[in-house]
């Protein structure tokens, strides 16, 4: 059966066993440098710490190491990656393929990340081939491009299912770099893709007046979770290395419940989880009450339109009704949601964009503000802060437990305790005690199995108690207690001392698919062209970021504004305005280009 892998994202260590707790088989973090959220760095130490409390579950810790490097950051790359791997990371996420050029230890498991744009079978078979143990496929392919990619290649697969959307494929895009000196790969992206745009036709006509034109809606295929599974994918991977811990709990959540009632019905034989414990969840998880942008399944089933959001860029919320009427100071909603006091409601004016107040207070179907908005009956409101919601994600929302069955067992000298887990690790231990029969004897079984069965703050539960002993002996609580306590403490050190981490794969020698390197290459160091060049490449261009030409494509992107507009020719639309179309902002101008053959949108800057 293969394991399916849930991964969440840890902006810090509090983030990081949230996404433990409740229910991740793994978790991302970033170290304290060559992330790729530069935001979202963290020390070592805390690192550890994380890897020590998620091997307890058998879950994994990655560590995203996934920017560019200039040849003055190769040695301090080098030494983090061996820091990484002696604190017990599972994998690294590299971008950079000097990375394979390094002394690095032999028991360095690597991970392409999505930055290294893997969106054909050449290209994933040749880092499967090369070293990685795992690649990260672009957000954009469909799912028979998926399924085709597992079908002739044997590396895990991984795919984002939840989150932010980059407008252009990840690892291509230059904007961000070319306009504020910010590159986006090497965790310092300015999100040009979230700015307002004008778009203008080749004689100046304006098409649409400072609309979010480049800016996606948010990745949810929590409704196809199944179908990744059957085309292949192992690891279903949650966007969000700059969220706070109530998303990561939501989130994780909401994906650890869709999955596990995979796993229990029609998956059941195919898949087995990839962690250990059963998590229990104090609340109901709901992905509309956390940050997101609307929703799409993007490419996944093929193109259609409605992949972005041109109003706004900030989270909407969800949907709850229309304005119905207002007074002087109230405003009345239709809805069958029930609103509460501080709740965040949200809008589009008149302009276009997106508004927001607080609810003051909620009586008799009427909503109270501090301040009215001049806002019409009809109106679709939103709600995007929930607050009880969010006060009950502050509280205790989870318990994952390990369950195990003890055997008690009379011996000559006294008694034994055998502890197994539900992974099957196992611990015996010999207690000599002196012999007493109980007083009251129909009571003593019932008795230790109720003090062997509590776990109180353990990472374990009970399963199961099996009681063999000649006589009805007495038992102090107290010695029970003592004899479980010590018992779950050895199981749990055995359990850290017997965890296994994954091995390296072999390191081939294959081609790389193209002799030649553009800039899209992202080579900025010598030990990147050194790799490519014993990989078969000849013709190797500087990165962007190391030689930034003029006129080129900054951004390449499968998301399409003739497409969204109706004009697309393959689908028989026409548009009858001039070529090229520009999008404008502020004093900033670039050309839209486009590959119908590829089926994409190049973004450039005007010379």
């Amino acid at each position: 059966m293969r394991k399916i892998e849930l991964l969440a994202p840890a902006k810090n260590l509090a983030c990081g066993i949230a996404a433990v707790d409740h229910g991740a088989d793994a978790v991302y973090i970033g170290a304290n440098q060559f992330g790729a959220r530069s935001a979202a760095g963290n020390s070592m130490k805390d690192i550890t710490t994380l890897i020590q409390y998620a091997h307890r579950f058998r879950v994994k810790v990655y560590v995203a190491l996934n920017t560019i490097l200039t040849d003055d950051q190769l040695d301090d790359a080098e030494a983090l990656i061996w820091e990484a791997n002696e604190a017990g990371a599972d994998a690294v996420i590299i971008q950079d393929m000097g990375i394979f050029q390094m002394k690095l230890p032999s028991s360095v498991v690597l991970h392409a990340s999505t930055q290294t744009d893997n969106r054909t079978v050449q290209k994933v078979k040749f880092l499967q081939d090369a070293g990685m143990s795992r690649v990260v496929l672009a957000r954009e392919l469909t799912l028979e491009q998926i399924r085709s990619i597992a079908s002739e290649t044997h590396v895990e697969l991984e795919v984002f299912v939840h989150g932010a959307l980059c407008v252009s494929y990840s690892g291509q895009c230059y904007i961000s770099e070319a306009m504020a000196g910010r590159s986006a790969n090497r965790g310092a992206c300015a999100q040009y893709c979230r700015l307002p745009y004008t778009l203008t036709d080749a004689n100046g006509t304006v098409l649409q007046q400072d609309k979010h034109l480049l800016s996606l809606k948010d990745l949810d295929l929590s409704a196809h979770l199944e179908e990744l599974m059957d085309a292949g994918v192992t690891s279903f991977k949650i966007e969000g290395r700059l969220k706070d811990e109530d998303y990561v709990k939501n989130i994780t959540a909401h994906y650890r419940k869709k999955i596990d009632a995979i796993l229990n019905t029609s998956g059941k034989g195919k898949y087995q989880r990839a962690s250990s414990g059963e998590t229990t969840f104090l609340f109901e998880p709901n992905p509309a009450k956390s940050f997101r942008r609307s929703s799409t399944d993007y490419f996944l089933l093929g193109r259609h339109n409605g992949i972005f959001q041109p109003d706004t860029p900030k989270s909407t919320g969800e949907k709850i009704g229309i304005i119905a009427g207002s007074g002087k100071n109230y405003f009345e909603v239709k809805t069958s949601v029930a609103l509460h006091n501080g709740d965040g409601l949200s809008y589009i004016n008149e302009k276009g964009e997106l508004e927001g107040f607080r609810i003051n207070r909620v009586e008799g179907g009427k909503i109270y503000l501090f301040e009215m908005p001049e806002i019409k009956s009809g109106t679709e409101i939103y709600r995007n802060y929930d607050h009880a919601f969010d006060q009950l994600l502050k509280g205790n929302t989870s318990e994952r437990r390990i369950a195990t069955k003890i055997q008690f067992n009379e011996t000559e000298a006294g008694f034994s305790i055998q502890l197994e887990d539900e992974d099957g690790v196992r611990i015996t231990k010999q207690l000599v005690y002196e012999k007493q029969l109980a007083r009251q004897t129909e009571k003593v079984h019932e008795n230790i199995k109720i003090q062997l069965s509590k776990t109180g703050q353990t990472i374990f539960s009970v399963s199961d108690v099996t009681i063999e002993i000649s006589q009805p002996w007495f038992f102090p609580a107290s010695v029970l207690n003592e004899w479980r306590r010590v018992a779950f403490e050895e199981l749990e050190t055995l359990r850290m001392q017997t965890y296994e981490t994954d091995k390296p794969v072999e390191r081939l020698n294959p081609v790389y698919p193209s002799k030649q390197l553009t800039y899209t290459g992202n080579v900025t160091n010598h030990l990147a062209k050194q790799f490519y060049e014993l990989h078969g490449v000849t013709d190797i261009a500087p990165g962007f970021e190391i030689k930034a030409e003029k006129g080129i494509p900054l951004m390449f992107t499968k998301h399409c504004i003739k497409y969204e507009m109706g004009w697309c020719p393959r689908e028989g639309g026409k548009s009858e305005f001039a070529e090229p179309y520009y999008l404008q902002h502020k004093e900033q101008r670039f050309e839209l280009k486009f590959n119908c053959v590829k089926c994409e949108m190049l973004v450039s800057t005007c010379e």
